[in-house]
Parts: structure tokens; sequence; C-alpha cells
């Protein structure tokens, strides 16, 4: 099935994501943009309608966890959503150059990035290579989760998120004016692995009601 999607606003985008991720808990995919119809209508050029930052986690497939095919997302994946300059140049090119109007910062629960550090600090043992990097830079969002008072899994996981979400936004002008005057929507999503849902965690320039936690 190919599925047309007009110039979607930021809300539309978000929507459509989230409606995706809702077939996919409920069991009921639609695969759409899958078909050999998509595949040649996306040979030219693409026009995807969300840009996805998320762990590199295999269990993390993100066009089937929202239900989406060739030429809808654009796709960003690093160990522990951890951003660097060439994530952030990759984001910058989906939502500057392929006008994308939403962008995704993607975590979920039981990621090993987060346990990693939460483990390091604990012990003062951090791992050896370019994984040590990794867990460096997602130490900082341990310590803030801590220092509120967020202790769980749950909690220090969002902080995470939300960090990510933020960091996109102070480091990068480009996204960071989109944001300002309407043209893009950075949230964040907690990913569940158990259920497959995606809650959201956090919203910057998108009028959309984040839940409390319970």
């Amino acid at each position: 099935m190919t599925e047309k999607i007009q110039t979607p606003t930021p809300r539309d985008a978000f929507e459509l994501l989230m409606a995706g991720n809702q077939r996919f808990v409920a069991g009921t995919p639609e695969h759409p943009n899958q078909d050999a119809v998509r595949r040649t209508e996306t040979a030219p050029s693409q026009k995807p309608f969300a840009v996805l930052f998320g762990c590199s986690d295999s269990r993390l497939a993100a066009e089937i966890i929202f239900d989406r095919g060739l030429g809808d997302l654009f796709v960003v994946r690093t160990a522990g959503h951890v951003a660097g300059t060439e994530v952030l140049g990759s984001i910058e090119f989906g939502a500057a150059v392929l006008n994308a109007p939403l962008v995704v910062v993607l975590g979920h629960d039981s990621c090993g990035a987060v346990a990693a550090a939460c483990s390091a600090l604990q012990d003062g043992q951090t791992p050896g290579g370019f994984v040590r990097d990794v867990v460096e830079r997602v130490t900082p969002s341990v310590l803030a989760a801590r220092a509120a008072g967020r202790e769980s899994a749950e909690e220090i996981l969002a902080e995470h998120i939300e960090h990510t979400v933020d960091l996109l936004l102070e480091r990068s002008h480009v996204l960071a004016e989109r944001a300002a005057d309407g043209r893009l929507g950075v949230v964040g999503l907690s990913y569940r692995l158990a259920d497959g849902s995606a809650q959201l965690v956090a919203a910057r320039g998108l009028d959309v009601k984040v839940p409390t936690a319970s």
C-alpha cells in the first residue's frame, strides 16, 4: 500500500508517527509505503516527514515500530542516542535540507548504555575502547536525574531522553531557529520493549501534552 503524505505540520507529523505506533502495539500494522510503487516513487528523491534519532539497539527498528515505509523516516542511530557532530549534522540535514517538520529522540527501557553509565558511577569502573566515550556522554543525564531525586530506571531514562532533546536545540542553531518559528517540533519518546509502545516524555516547539509520570 502506498500512502500519499502531503506537506505535514510538526503536529501532523507527530500524530502520523504515533498512529503507526498504535497500530504496531495493537498488532494491526498496515505496512504503508513498502511496495514497488513506493520504491519507484522515492528513487529520484526523498521527503521524509520525520527525523528519528534513536538508540542503535537491535530491537528499535524505526520503520517497524512506527509502521512506516520507504521515504518516511530519516533515521540516525547511535548507542544510547549520544550526539556528536556527525549526528548533529545528519539531523540538521534531515530537518533543514529535506525539510522534515519533526525530530524525534527515541530511547528505550533496558538500555545498555544507560545501565553502563549507572554502573560506572556506582563502582567506578568504565568500559574500555570507544565504548567509554558513549558511557561518558550518558553519565551527565544519570547525574542530573539523581540530583533531582529521580532514581528509578524509568526516571533516569526519561531524564536522558529529555537531556538529548535539549542538547540538540542548544548545540544546533539550525534546529533551534526552525523550532522557534514553528517549522519544527522536537520530541522525546521512551519505547517499552515488552509492549512496543512509545511514550511521550519531552516536547519542544510542539503543543502536545507530556503525560505526568505516575
